[in-house]
């Protein structure tokens, strides 16, 4: 019996409703919706639109209602933001989206209780000043009044959830984002709760991936003229569910879920919480079936898509091929960037600042646009292998493939470049692994899969992947400790 499973995913600058058909053998996706996710300001506060997102939610419910018989319905987005919501289940505010600058400064308020370190040791979490633990301080310390009225706290995907259902949980793997999550027993952390102040009922009944939470409210049913369809909690963090997709065997594998950020990291069955991953910033979230997402967030394409950007406004209107084919080109090994550095995080004149980057740090300064586009492929790979060794000291494994999941994965000369840099093996795709995570979860629940397991090999039934074998890895190897000595800075300290 064919299932059809809706997902809806929830970007950093668009959403999207697909159709996931599976028929017993083979999953297929269909875009049924695409939309924008953009904040918008409100007394001076970037917030989410969710008035106008949940209207494409129910927009989308009610044209597919008219043609398609769905079985289920899961909802997935980034991470740490949160609604309030007071005694009457309404929200008390629009959610805040994490881009706010509410929190700057937070970090030092929220030490007065607990170090960095306690803060890591007790979650896992990389500290990061956005974390929904801050955004909680920032109410407590200047809305306290605001945060005592709330009585329910609800996550983004589990506040869709409640506006589909009505009902109020708190799914694992999007908690785990918020730093106020033991993940090792997988529950609220008491602790933290109760040492910062903040109202313990607000937090809600934690449920795992795969769980209904029930059905669409009869009274939403009848407005938009459909059946009380299942809600599922699904991996309802984008990254969980993309990891959920990558189509690897029951081995040890890496993974890049690549997009204009880049996750990069390992599934474990425990998570690993120790001063080496803390120093390397490494964060530990739950995934499906109780495992943890070992993983490090660093920057993905969105260097190269903020030059691409650039070069248009100048009236070079460069494709993706032919942006390969400049960097395929042009010289090899002329320049690093750290593509984390402060110097790119903001959107601008890319190709000025890496060209102002190669003279403050006395190398040779890129030219060509096709020397421009090789510096970030070749920096990228770079990174890349670097994060890879921290995971791997960390884990103390040895892994024999990357897979490589996301729009990313359809960049051919970063994939081998990859393989070149790390010498391993690179498979690539499925391209769409967020929806693709989200949609096999739903099955899953449905039984209509059976495992994880099972759900990926699917996948690989599915989706088009392709593998890069190591090339010339001993040239790359050999420029390694220079792109090094750009990250650390040498002992000049032209960083």
């Amino acid at each position: 019996m064919v299932k059809n499973v809706l997902s809806f995913d929830f970007g950093a600058s668009s959403g999207r409703a697909i159709l996931g058909i599976y028929d017993g053998n083979a999953l297929q996706l269909k875009e049924v919706h695409r939309f924008k996710n953009e904040p918008i300001t409100l007394n001076d506060t970037l917030c989410w639109d969710i008035d106008k997102l949940f209207g494409e939610v129910k927009k989308v419910l009610k044209e597919i209602g008219k043609t398609t018989a769905i079985d289920s319905i899961g909802i997935d987005t980034w991470g740490v933001d949160f609604g309030l919501l007071d005694k009457d289940g309404k929200l008390t505010h629009n959610p805040v989206h994490y881009r706010d600058p509410r929190t700057e400064g937070l970090l030092e308020e929220v030490e007065e209780s607990f170090s960095q370190e306690k803060l890591y040791e007790l979650t896992g979490n990389q500290i990061i000043f956005f974390n929904t633990i801050f955004q909680l301080a920032y109410l407590k310390k200047y809305k306290e009044e605001e945060l005592n009225k709330a009585e329910s706290l609800l996550l983004m995907p589990d506040l869709f959830n409640y506006l589909l259902t009505g009902v109020k949980r708190a799914e694992e793997t999007i908690a785990s984002t918020t730093q106020l999550f033991d993940p090792y027993k997988k529950t609220w952390n008491e602790e933290i709760i109760s040492k910062l102040d903040l109202p313990k009922s607000i937090f809600q009944q934690l449920v795992k991936p795969g769980e209904e939470i029930g059905t669409i409210s009869r009274e939403l049913a009848e407005e938009l003229g459909i059946p009380q369809i299942p809600v599922v909690a699904t991996t309802s963090h984008d990254t969980a569910s993309a990891v959920v997709s990558v189509p690897a065997a029951d081995e040890d594998f890496l993974f890049v879920s690549c997009g204009t950020w880049s996750l990069i990291g390992t599934e474990l069955e425990q998570p690993i919480i120790s001063k080496k991953s803390a120093a390397y910033n490494i964060t530990n979230e739950s995934g499906i079936n109780g495992t943890t997402r070992f993983l490090k967030n660093v920057t993905g394409l969105w260097v190269l898509q903020e030059t691409k950007k650039q070069f248009e406004k100048e009236g070079r209107n460069y494709s993706y091929d032919e942006i390969t084919n400049l960097a395929e080109n042009a010289n090899a090994f002329g320049c690093f960037i750290d593509t984390d550095h402060p110097d790119f995080q903001l959107p601008g004149d890319m190709p000025s600042k890496i060209k102002e980057y190669a003279e403050k740090t006395n190398q040779q300064i890129p030219e060509t646009d096709g020397e421009i586009f090789r510096t970030i492929y070749e920096s990228l790979a770079l990174k890349y292998r670097y994060v890879f060794e921290e995971i791997m000291e960390c884990t103390s494994k040895q892994y024999k493939q990357v897979h490589i999941v996301g729009g990313g994965s359809q960049a051919e000369i970063l994939c081998q470049m990859v393989a070149n840099a790390s010498n391993i093996e690179v498979l690539a795709g499925p391209v769409e692994a967020t929806v693709i995570g989200n949609s096999a979860v739903q099955l899953i629940s449905q039984n209509a899969i059976g495992s994880v397991s099972e759900a990926r090999d699917v996948i690989k039934r599915s989706f088009d992947m392709k593998s890069y074998q190591p090339q010339q890895h001993e040239k790359w190897n050999a420029h390694y400790d220079d792109f090094k000595n750009i990250l650390l800075g040498d002992s000049k300290g032209r960083l």
